[in-house]
């Protein structure tokens, strides 16, 4: 029963925990860039668009498609920094706690 209960505290700790994270992560900034920075996309730590800047050079309409193909390649990169992070904050926060392999905590 000991057990049980020592697994209950840190489960609700790491909920606390959790929430916490989330919150941090809302406010963090993701910057992906493309074209060599021609393009900047911003992403919150959730993933959400924050910002889209681009070089005054490219709002010509002769330039729409490579335009597209710069924003869509730095909102990849953006997303690509938001997942490591999140990655490393979650290895960060679930340490030394036995989770299943794959579980998705949010």
């Amino acid at each position: 029963m000991k057990n049980f209960t020592q697994m209950m505290k840190q489960a609700q700790e790491l909920q606390g925990r959790m929430a916490d994270m989330q919150a941090e992560m809302e406010r963090m900034a993701c910057e992906g860039r493309s074209g060599g920075g021609m393009v900047v996309v911003t992403l919150n730590g959730k993933g959400a668009m924050a910002s889209v800047k681009i070089d005054p050079s490219l709002l010509k309409p002769e330039e729409g498609e490579i335009l597209e193909d710069l924003i869509t390649a730095a909102h990849a990169d953006a997303k690509t920094k938001v997942e490591e992070a999140t990655k490393e904050k979650m290895q960060a926060l679930t340490g030394g706690l036995p989770l299943p392999p794959g579980l998705k905590l949010f």
